[in-house]
């Protein structure tokens, strides 16, 4: 990042001043306080005083006329809230709620909405609840955090709705060509957009007609506590690979489950890299076979004796117990859950990594690491570490200059410990790419491991 500035977000929608007599306030550096100049073209300059007297009447603040730090060529920055921005330049556009930031090859940063055409006139289609017919995700907007700026970009040619509204606007609309190539590898598939479609493929797989007319394979989204979304279901983006595909990619994925039942009946996925954006697909789960779903991994966590009777031990007063993503792993034909569960004082902001949940299959134990957690559900012993770093197995260290692999449980399970923990730091980091690689070695270690 080499410019972090942020004047245009989701936090804030305040007028602010730049340019004045007032330094403003970029970072702190040790015991100084570091100030910047506002460079950009965003906002308003302020120059003669006729404007500035209407800013004040604009703003309520007499303050503004009144101000000695306010000079000719500061500049006025308002509605820098960035879905209200966007709302303003294109009013004939529905947004999405979860617009997100992103960094371009130049370090700057940007900020990306869907937009999406719609109406309640599109005939024989089922409604949504405020009666919409017709959704599509035809536009996105790109607004600099920096100086605000908004561009439009026609991301599908072949919509009708979009198509009007370039010819009603020459020029408004951009197409997709024009669009940096480090713009368009952080296009993601729409939040809204995937929760719409998951919601009604629940009941639109069925395509027997006395089957769909019975609801007999009612389908159902499971909500999981605080890690569901807005609307209760379970749906988030994660970094898997998939199966028959080479590498692992960010995708946006729904578990399905029976209607009135927890197991998992099947995963719908939409693919965010490359060629394969804005796919979507179906996996489903073999009938005859039961693999628990994340509510019933939770369920399982909360009925364990041993593990609840710890989390409430420690969930007292004076310290807080916050339970972590789940991490969900395909190993074959089943699926291993990782939860971190971590403590953190009243008062205090950063919380410490106490304890580590494996579930697998009908097995779920809770160890303070995660080899200790595998070594509980797939056996063998804990590799202990020297003071060098070497993994020591039954008294016999592995010197880190033997290139022979030795395929014991504690090696395995050290393995996979140091997979988790470089996937961890590069989620922290934003290297999704890191993560991806880390997290499909790690499913490979486990594989071993279950042999």
């Amino acid at each position: 990042v080499t410019r972090p500035q942020i004047y245009f977000g989701e936090l804030t929608n305040d007028h602010v001043f730049v340019n004045t007599k007032q330094n403003e306030f970029d970072y702190p550096s040790g015991d100084d306080v570091m100030y910047t100049r506002y460079k950009g073209k965003g906002g308003v300059r302020v120059g003669s005083f006729f404007k500035r007297a209407m800013f004040a009447m604009h703003f309520g603040s007499l303050n503004i006329l009144l101000s000695g730090d306010i000079e000719s060529d500061s500049r006025v920055l308002y509605n820098r809230e960035v879905e209200k921005r966007a709302k303003m330049a294109l009013p004939f556009l529905k947004f999405d709620e979860d617009p997100y930031l992103i960094v371009t090859d130049n370090g700057e940063l940007k900020w990306m909405l869907d937009g999406y055409t719609t109406t309640a006139r599109y005939p024989y289609a089922q409604a949504l609840a405020d009666g919409t017919t017709y959704m599509r995700n035809s536009i996105k907007v790109v607004i600099d955090a920096y100086d605000g700026s908004v561009t439009a970009y026609l991301v599908d040619g072949a919509d009708p709705i979009a198509q009007t509204y370039s010819k009603i606007f020459p020029g408004l609309l951009k197409p997709l060509s024009s669009m940096s190539a480090d713009l368009r590898a952080h296009m993601r598939y729409p939040t809204d957009l995937f929760e719409v479609q998951a919601q009604l493929y629940t009941t639109y797989h069925m395509d027997a007609p006395e089957t769909f007319y019975h609801r007999e394979d009612q389908w159902q989204i499971p909500a999981v506590g605080d890690k569901a979304d807005a609307t209760g279901r379970f749906m988030r983006h994660i970094v898997m690979k998939l199966p028959g595909e080479k590498a692992a990619e960010y995708i946006y994925m729904a578990p399905f489950t029976p209607r009135g039942k927890d197991n998992l009946a099947s995963w719908m996925i939409a693919r965010n890299d490359g060629a394969n954006y804005g796919k979507l697909e179906v996996y489903k789960f073999p009938k005859q076979s039961l693999v628990y779903g994340p509510r019933q991994i939770m369920a399982r966590i909360d009925q364990d004796t041993d593990i609840s009777r710890e989390l409430t031990l420690w969930d007292q007063r004076g310290s807080e117990v916050i339970r972590g993503d789940l991490l969900v792993i395909p190993i074959e034909e089943a699926l291993l859950y990782v939860q971190p569960v971590y403590l953190r004082a009243n008062g205090g902001r950063i919380p410490e990594l106490k304890r580590v949940v494996v579930a697998y299959q009908n097995q779920v134990v809770m160890r303070e690491t995660l080899e200790a957690g595998l070594a509980a559900i797939f056996g063998g012993e804990v590799p202990q570490q020297s003071d060098s770093g070497a993994v020591v197995d039954s008294g016999t260290v592995a010197k880190p200059t033997a290139p022979e692999p030795v395929e014991t449980s504690a090696t395995l399970i050290s393995e996979a410990r140091q997979h988790y923990d470089r996937a961890i730091a590069a989620q922290r980091s934003g290297d999704w790419a890191a993560y991806g690689k880390e997290i499909s070695a790690l499913g490979e270690v486990l594989r071993q491991l279950k042999r």
